[in-house]
């Protein structure tokens, strides 16, 4: 029995050897098809969100976007479909081996420790019983030993016999824990199979069909740009051998002397200590009159000198060559360059030199400046009224006073009840031309529009580094600058109220619409006390410029609050006797709210500078005629007192002569006694009494 019992404990470890290597496949599978399901989750998730992204070379595709969301889609039914074959795995394949493993082979285990203990139980109690004597000395321990024997027996026999039913039935258990995940496994596949035919329908094969064609044409697209990038660099390598020299041959690549406009790497030499200094190189370029450079890794430039009426000379430092040194026009900045070659060398000294005496030395800087950077932008749609109405933007000599501003939107004392009644065709005309650019900077300066002696027609410097004359608005007490894109700019009927902006907003911005104009021009709006100006980011010319007090009306899109816009009342215009109003309208980044109250403050303060201005005046003339009231009283009590001394002097003449008549023989004589002790004086005295 115990031989036979051993080849039952023999199988049944080979048993739970192969269940358990079994139930760690099979767990593997559940894992893999959890994981799959998750990975087939977020994928679709991710495809989802394939419109969210910015790329940055990108753009808008909306054609892949909603081939992504249909894949999405399937995808996301794929990953439904897995969820259930996972929860059917779950159910139908792990549930009965790991019963089997956990319960089944366990019980065995645990069979066999208590049968092992009874058998061990049972031996001892045979051994005891063996050594019992054959004298009947001690009946009671013999009775104890019987006991003994008899329930050791009994436990053993009813363990063995529980432990040999158990592994008589694992044989039967061994068949059903292998057969039934198999097939719940079979039958989860099969399920989960005829899910996938259900949605995998005509409609999506025909949709991949499609997708592996573009899938194909995309393909050969790139193989046939690939080709031609090739080609080009093939050709490029070619044309570009002799460039590959740090200093070619000037004689077949002679320098270019007449270049208005220079960028490239130069070694700019730092001051480290008194005697020492260091060499860095980085990218140099010139914007308009200003020299720039920016580092290795910068988003932008920043400025290094103002390049307006400079002067540049090559140096010899530090044992180096191609140096130069460019000074400020002032002679308070200067800095020493190294250029690679001595090509790159010379066309660096004389395009500073072209730039510096085309600022300068020309009748119109401002014109000179806009071609050296190339940056004045034509109008997509120019109107032809629109340089007569910019010519009479300026205002006339005699402007409105400001009205008092009531309107939150910055309506120029307009009534809420009125506003209503008007209609749309009386804000905005029909057929008013629109612009949709403004002019170019060469022609900002009216004909009979004379600078003053005090203005040189310096574009602005906005690093604040220029020694030049100072711009009209630097005395203004504000100053702020806003990035600004015109969209467009009509003339309208009325300037009473908000709509007029919000109409002409509707109108500009369907008419880009309509003719597929999606070009804007980017200016730096500034706003100061006295005027708003549109400065050319690049050359920093002023584009407009508009007098605040002729700013009537202002106001934000009630909605997009980067739209906003300005009413502009001028003299002139098509019908020279009457009054125009203009409305332009801006995109910002989103600074709208901002722009309009920064313009109100500039008009509050500007208006409360004219009434500090009247009231000056206005006390001024009051001290005027103050002091000329009091000039005349000086003037008329100077005149009495001159009176009242000749009555004075006439009275004593007449008691003078009365005296004489009556003792002139001894007046005479006590006269002259007192002539000859007096002296000369005493007689120009007397003289002058009588």
């Amino acid at each position: 029995t115990r031989s036979l019992l051993g080849v039952f404990e023999e199988d049944a470890d080979a048993i739970s050897n192969y269940i358990n290597q079994l139930f760690q496949a099979m767990h593997r599978i559940y894992d893999a098809q959890n994981e799959l399901s998750a990975a087939t989750h977020v994928t679709s998730k991710l495809l989802k969100e394939y419109e969210k992204q910015r790329f940055p070379l990108g753009g808008d595709d909306e054609v892949m976007t909603s081939t992504l969301q249909q894949f999405a889609k399937v995808i996301d039914e794929l990953s439904s479909c897995h969820a259930v074959l996972s929860t059917q795995l779950a159910d139908a394949m792990m549930f009965p081996i790991t019963q089997f493993k956990e319960r089944d082979l366990k019980e065995i285990l645990t069979l066999k420790e208590v049968f092992q203990i009874a058998s061990n139980d049972h031996d001892a109690a045979i051994t005891r019983y063996s050594r019992l004597s054959k004298r009947k000395e001690n009946e009671k321990i013999k009775a104890e030993v019987t006991e003994d024997v008899y329930t050791s027996r009994k436990k053993q026999h009813q363990t063995m016999m529980h432990y040999f039913c158990a592994l008589n039935s694992l044989q039967y258990k061994k068949k059903i824990s292998l057969l039934e995940p198999l097939l719940g496994y079979m039958q989860a596949q099969i399920s989960f199979f005829k899910m996938g035919s259900e949605n995998l329908t005509e409609q999506l094969e025909e949709f991949l069909t499609n997708i592996g064609t573009s899938v194909q044409n995309v393909r050969r697209e790139m193989d046939c740009e690939v080709e031609n990038m090739q080609q080009t660099i093939e050709d490029l390598e070619v044309a570009s051998d002799p460039l590959y020299l740090p200093d070619p041959d000037p004689i077949k690549f002679p320098a270019h002397r007449n270049l208005t406009r220079k960028a490239g790497y130069l070694n700019t030499r730092n001051k480290t200590g008194l005697v020492s200094s260091s060499w860095e190189r980085q990218f140099y370029f010139t914007q308009g009159g200003n020299l720039m450079s920016q580092a290795r890794g910068d988003v932008a430039g920043g400025l290094v000198m103002d390049i307006d009426n400079c002067s540049v000379m090559a140096v010899d430092c530090e044992d180096r060559r191609y140096c130069f040194q460019i000074t400020s026009f002032d002679g308070k900045k200067s800095s020493i360059l190294q250029a690679e070659s001595k090509k790159d060398y010379e066309e660096w000294i004389c395009t500073i030199n072209n730039i510096s005496k085309q600022i300068y030395l020309s009748e119109n800087p401002e014109e000179i400046a806009a071609r050296v950077n190339q940056s004045a932008l034509e109008a997509v749609t120019p109107s032809p009224s629109f340089q007569q109405r910019h010519e009479s933007m300026r205002p006339a000599v005699q402007s409105r006073p400001p009205a008092a501003r009531t309107s939150s939107a910055g309506s120029l004392g307009a009534d809420s009840a009125s506003l209503s009644a008007l209609s749309l065709d009386s804000l905005v005309a029909p057929d008013t031309p629109i612009q949709f650019d403004i002019i170019s900077p060469v022609s900002e300066d009216l004909p009979g529009q004379a600078k003053s002696s005090g203005q040189s027609g310096r574009r602005t410097n906005p690093f604040g580094e220029s020694g030049g004359s100072k711009p009209e608005t630097e005395d203004s007490i504000l100053h702020q600058l806003f990035i600004v894109r015109f969209l467009g700019s009509m003339e309208v009927k009325s300037d009473e109220s908000p709509d007029v902006v919000y109409e002409t907003m509707r109108q500009i911005l369907a008419a880009r619409a309509i003719h597929n104009v999606f070009r804007m021009t980017e200016s730096h709006l500034l706003v100061t006390c006295d005027c708003l100006k549109l400065i050319d980011p690049q050359t920093q010319v002023t584009r407009l410029q508009f007098r605040l007090p002729n700013v009537v009306l202002y106001a934000t899109h009630q909605e997009n609050k980067r739209l906003f816009g300005f009413v502009l009342r001028t003299s002139g215009g098509r019908v020279e006797s009457r009054q125009t109003s203009i409305c332009y309208i801006f995109e910002s980044n989103n600074e709208g709210e901002k722009i309009c109250d920064s313009v109100g403050l500039a008009k509050q303060i500007a208006f409360h500078a004219e009434l500090d201005r009247k009231a000056s005046e206005k006390q001024k003339e009051i001290d005027r005629v103050k002091e000329k009231q009091q000039k005349e009283l000086n003037k008329q009590k100077q005149i009495e007192k001159d009176l009242e001394e000749q009555s004075r002097l006439i009275a004593a003449s007449s008691r003078s002569n009365q005296s004489s008549t009556e003792g002139q023989f001894v007046v005479v004589s006590s006269s002259q006694s007192e002539d000859s002790d007096l002296g000369e004086d005493g007689k120009k005295k007397r003289e002058s009494e009588a």
